[in-house]
């Protein structure tokens, strides 16, 4: 039986923000289709970089970003969007001034035909945003705007999502929510490459993990072979988890 094509494939990154400075340093990671995804590693790891990078957000020097088997090293935001790649940074994520309605609006800015089929869907996930489609987004509370921003990624049918610490500045409940949130999302057939602080909750949903110190991959396995790995709860799981 043949191999499937990856979704996302990262392979050998080297990438950084100013001249001469990588931040990533022969970095590489496969996605399969419907996999969720956890990338996790301390501060200054290269974490949030390598999402960039996969979004055409910081220049990749070295190394090659295939999705689908095409090359998009350093494609832009528009071009990987309208390719299916969605991302949802940490902060800044959603338009304060606008409705519920009218964030998710945005998300198919490009096919404006598929609103109410894709609105469908996102509130099927998220019956909130449904419910409160007349609402500003400047009104809600963190965890409700991450709802908003997710919900607004969705809208574009992507084959891939890229979420950034989605649990980023939540309470412990909320956070919780928020897990639940990709894992339903997931569940509902969305690849999710998913960067998080919170380590173990990360390895308690994910699929397979990558653990990332000083821009390279430092051990990867199934999110359960590492929660159990007592070289990783000693080196990672102690310091960066919320147990």
């Amino acid at each position: 039986m043949a191999e499937k094509t990856p979704v996302v494939h990262a392979k050998d990154l080297h990438a950084g923000y100013l001249p001469g400075i990588n931040i990533l340093n022969g970095c590489s990671l496969t996605a399969n289709e419907g996999d969720l995804i956890g990338i996790i590693g301390p501060n200054g790891a290269g974490k949030s970089t390598l999402l960039k990078a996969i979004f055409g957000q910081v220049n990749v020097r070295e190394g090659q970003v295939l999705l689908n088997g095409e090359d998009i090293t350093n494609f832009k935001a528009n071009k990987l969007v309208a390719k299916g790649v969605a991302f949802v940074p940490q902060t800044n994520n959603v338009f304060p001034s606008l409705t519920i309605e009218e964030n998710l609006q945005m998300g198919v800015f490009q096919t404006p035909k598929r609103f109410a089929e894709r609105f469908e869907f996102v509130t099927e996930i998220f019956p909130d945003l449904g419910k409160r489609r007349a609402q500003r987004a400047g009104s809600l509370s963190g965890g409700e705007r991450q709802m908003v921003a997710m919900g607004r990624a969705l809208m574009i049918d992507p084959s891939v999502l890229l979420l950034d610490e989605p649990s980023a500045g939540l309470s412990p409940v909320r956070q919780d929510e928020a897990f639940l949130r990709v894992k339903e999302v997931n569940q509902a057939g969305v690849t999710i490459i998913m960067v998080e602080q919170n380590a173990r909750r990360c390895l308690q949903i994910c699929d397979r993990a990558y653990v990332l110190d000083q821009g390279k991959d430092a051990y990867t396995g199934t999110g359960r072979e590492l929660l159990n790995d007592p070289k990783m709860i000693d080196l990672y799981l102690g310091n960066l988890a919320d147990l």
